[in-house]
């Protein structure tokens, strides 16, 4: 068997391969509410085959909303509504996890194809951001620096939502740290100047997030997995590299991640080498350090490419996103073409196992 699609275990979580679904933001909700676009958007994918399909950022808050069409998870509504996906995805064979996540001082913005952008002013149903400091995103306005006590409140919105979660049957909660949301501000000295517990030294920096997995981690069942996902660079002057993160990835393994989903930059616009695999030396370079197992993102669009990641250790699963938008089958077409024969028993066997394709599992 390759190794794509080997099965994973994370805790008693039992992932049927590691071709996995990256969280992409669908600013599609409506009062945060997830409907038929995110049921289709995600059930075909676990149609298709993905061991894991991630749901996009997911706000803890309304004001943690990177949109005001981002879906969320702080009320009853919205858990009923993520649960029929929850269903549907498991009807499939998958295993499904929510990206939770808190915009900070990127919140409160246009969805990227209104013809304006940058902040919505609070007469057309925008707000006031906040951050760890009143340092805009450039082209944002000006977020109000958190005070102690709304840093205070953070960890339990995660975890408040991540027990609304599971009453929604997901299997698994990633925590957003990375793509310059709130979290990741608090992490890099180039939004975070904080002279207070929560700032000054890279340890001030990082406490957030670690108070934030350890409150998830103790809201969360035991038997089910905690992911977090890192931007493990910022590329920019001064701002977060991998050896930090890598360290920063090792205590979040102390306090009960299982697994690390490796992604860069997203704090502020900066210039990328841009290019197939550009992000998995800084998966492995994580791995390396922090212990834990990790995946890998970024422009990984090719069975063979996917395999290799995998078989030279840098990752321990994939995951698409652009090429899973092209194409929502890709794990079928990889088997194929890597001459694995998938799924013969319709959801026990856990991937591509629906019978109306069965035909896409032989060669």
């Amino acid at each position: 068997m390759s190794l794509l699609f080997e099965p994973i275990a994370l805790r008693d979580l039992a992932v049927p391969n590691r071709a996995w679904l990256s969280p992409m933001c669908e600013y599609s909700a409506v009062d945060g509410v997830p409907n038929d676009w995110h049921l289709v958007h995600l059930g075909a994918r676990a149609a298709g085959g993905f061991g894991l399909v991630l749901t996009e950022a997911t706000a803890v808050v309304p004001e943690g909303r990177i949109s005001l069409q981002d879906t969320g998870l702080w009320n009853d509504d919205q858990t009923a509504a993520w649960k029929r996906i929850v269903d549907f995805v498991h009807e499939r064979g998958a295993r499904i996890g929510i990206q939770l996540a808190h915009a900070g001082r990127k919140a409160s913005t246009f969805r990227p194809w209104s013809p304006v952008h940058g902040t919505v002013p609070v007469s057309d149903g925008g707000w006031l951001t906040l951050g760890p400091s009143a340092s805009p995103y450039p082209g944002f306005d000006s977020p109000a620096e958190m005070t102690p006590a709304q840093v205070a409140d953070v960890p339990e919105q995660f975890a408040a939502a991540a027990r609304r979660a599971r009453e929604a049957g997901f299997d698994a909660v990633e925590i957003h740290a990375a793509h310059g949301y709130l979290l990741h501000q608090f992490l890099s000295p180039l939004a975070n100047f904080r002279d207070d517990e929560y700032g000054a030294t890279p340890d001030g920096r990082s406490r957030l997030v670690e108070e934030t997995v350890a409150a998830v981690r103790a809201a969360w069942p035991d038997e089910l997995p905690v992911l977090v996902r890192l931007s493990a660079t910022d590329w920019l002057p001064e701002g977060l590299g991998v050896d930090e993160v890598a360290a920063v990835a090792g205590r979040l393994g102390a306090l009960g991640a299982d697994l690390i989903d490796v992604s860069t930059g997203g704090l502020a616009p900066a210039k990328i080498a841009v290019g197939p695999g550009y992000q998995v030396p800084y998966a492995r370079r994580v791995r390396d350090v922090s212990g834990l197992p990790v995946s890998a993102v970024g422009l990984i669009s090719e069975p063979a490419q996917a395999e290799q990641v995998l078989v030279e250790g840098s990752a321990d699963a994939v995951l698409l996103g652009r090429e899973a938008l092209r194409d929502p089958y890709w794990p079928l077409r990889a088997a194929h073409t890597l001459g694995e024969q998938i799924g013969t028993q319709p959801v026990d066997s856990g991937v591509g196992t629906q019978p109306q394709y069965s035909r896409a599992r032989w060669r």
